[in-house]
């Protein structure tokens, strides 16, 4: 057998291993959650989501300013190759500025209004722009654990009311520009970009709040995930991105 599918089998296995193992875990975490364990979490129990929503026109101007140079953006699964299970085209544009506290000082320094509202984010894993092209549809699928809460504030949202939206579980969301939705991603989801123009959010995970016991067994969980392969992996590839990059625009 190829060392290469050797590699992506036994990454498949031990995906399937972790994901059952951190699933599980987080739901037997839930009777301690502080928020909401609903598909879609109330806006009220975020009080930093008034931060995102005040600050949402500076961080528009930085990302109109990276899509003058939009075919240069990495796809998603160039950064996270796990997420090549849910595309493998050109339409789902990312550019990262934290991974699980792991700070993309570059990038940072090219959206430095953007890094500032992230500073103030309470218990923040990873922050970055997802950028959708016309016509792209993100297939069904779930997250692996409870432990974390996922932020998407509205930036840039073409086309008629619906044509861009997200499924979570039996619920809808439709973004607005300027507004903070907050969801659980362990519910099967999904996203659509149905109109003639491109879609942008900046995506936010942080930390679920839990009381005490909770939040040690969170804190643990989310040490062993940041130290994952997995995570050193996109993190290198990101910063092997950076590098490439910032050579081009110098």
């Amino acid at each position: 057998m190829p060392n290469n599918l050797k590699s992506k089998l036994s990454h498949f296995f031990t995906l399937q291993v972790a994901n059952r193992v951190l699933m599980g875990l987080g739901n037997l975490m839930t009777p301690f959650s502080k928020v909401s364990s609903k598909p879609i979490l109330p806006k009220e129990e975020f009080p930093w989501a008034k931060i995102l929503e005040d600050n949402w026109e500076n961080i528009q101007a930085e990302v109109h300013a990276l899509l003058a140079n939009q075919s240069d953006l990495p796809n998603i699964q160039d950064i996270q190759p796990a997420e090549s299970l849910l595309t493998t085209d050109n339409k789902w544009k990312t550019f990262f500025l934290q991974g699980f506290g792991h700070k993309a000082e570059k990038n940072r320094e090219r959206c430095p209004a953007t890094a500032k509202v992230l500073d103030q984010i309470p218990d923040l894993l990873t922050g970055f722009f997802s950028i959708l092209h016309p016509g792209k549809h993100i297939p069904a699928h779930k997250g692996i654990f409870k432990g974390i809460v996922r932020t998407h504030l509205g930036l840039i949202i073409p086309g008629k009311p619906g044509e861009c939206r997200m499924r979570v579980d039996k619920e809808y969301i439709h973004w607005e520009q300027g507004k903070a939705v907050f969801f659980d991603d362990t519910y099967n989801h999904e996203v659509w970009n149905d109109s003639d123009g491109i879609r942008v959010v900046l995506l936010i995970d942080t930390k679920r709040p839990y009381s005490k016991i909770g939040e040690r067994i969170n804190n643990f969980v989310i040490n062993g995930i940041t130290n994952s392969v997995y995570v050193k992996d996109a993190l290198k590839k990101n910063e092997d991105w950076e590098k490439m990059y910032y050579k081009v625009l110098a």
